[in-house]
């Protein structure tokens, strides 16, 4: 697993990834609505408990994932509120992998889709629930799909896919583009993925929004 961000880092992209026992890993893809110097106490706050409460709900070897992931995104969400004060929208996936089983248990709060490419093709993972920090008691589901040797999960933030040509001044990156370059991607390595990505939007001849963080976060199952 690896995340790599191109250029500064202005607004609230936030991404982690840890151990959360023997055999489950714990990662996710945050984007906190705002500049940084904004929203670097919701960031704070929002990987303490991505971290502390990760390792409470998913420690115990004969848990129900998708439960202990619906909980995760709850506390998130009221995280996000509580330290904010007020709305912030903060589309998120986060996902929890089970290398005994070779599946992933996984939330979309709002965010851009996540991509997973095996043998039969790239296959979208849509948004299960609303963006985290609208509402106190929104929910989100956890469904759990299986990962086949070499599997990769590519996660691209919102500054990845609003990228505009720079002479129609269309929404033209797109996800359907990120889509089709990671299917086409022979890499396994999870960085090497992340830049091969990022380098595309470079060569292309596309601005990207000056107050967005572009993020790739790849997690690839070993052959």
């Amino acid at each position: 697993m690896a995340a790599v961000f191109s250029g500064k880092r202005v607004a609230g992209d936030f991404y982690d990834g840890f151990r959360a026992n023997s055999h489950r890993i714990l990662f996710g893809l945050l984007d906190v609505a705002g500049r940084r110097e904004d929203t670097r106490g919701i960031l704070i706050a929002t990987q303490n408990i991505f971290r502390n409460m990760g390792c409470t709900l998913f420690a115990e070897p004969d848990i129900n994932e998708s439960d202990a992931m619906t909980e995760l995104s709850h506390l998130l969400n009221r995280s996000v509120l509580e330290t904010a004060g007020a709305v912030r929208p903060c589309p998120g996936f986060f996902g929890c992998y089970n290398e005994q089983l070779a599946t992933l248990c996984y939330t979309n709060a709002g965010h851009t889709p996540g991509l997973l490419r095996d043998h039969g093709g790239v296959v979208e993972l849509p948004s299960t629930g609303l963006p985290l920090g609208l509402f106190s008691h929104a929910t989100s589901d956890s469904p759990t799909v299986g990962l086949e040797p070499s599997a990769a999960l590519l996660l691209v933030s919102r500054g990845v896919v609003e990228g505009r040509d720079k002479h129609k001044g269309d929404p033209a990156f797109g996800l359907k583009h990120v889509k089709d370059l990671f299917r086409d991607d022979p890499l396994l390595d999870p960085k090497a993925l992340c830049i091969s990505i990022l380098n595309a939007i470079g060569e292309c001849e596309y601005t990207l929004p000056v107050h967005d963080d572009q993020t790739a976060l790849a997690f690839v199952r070993n052959p």
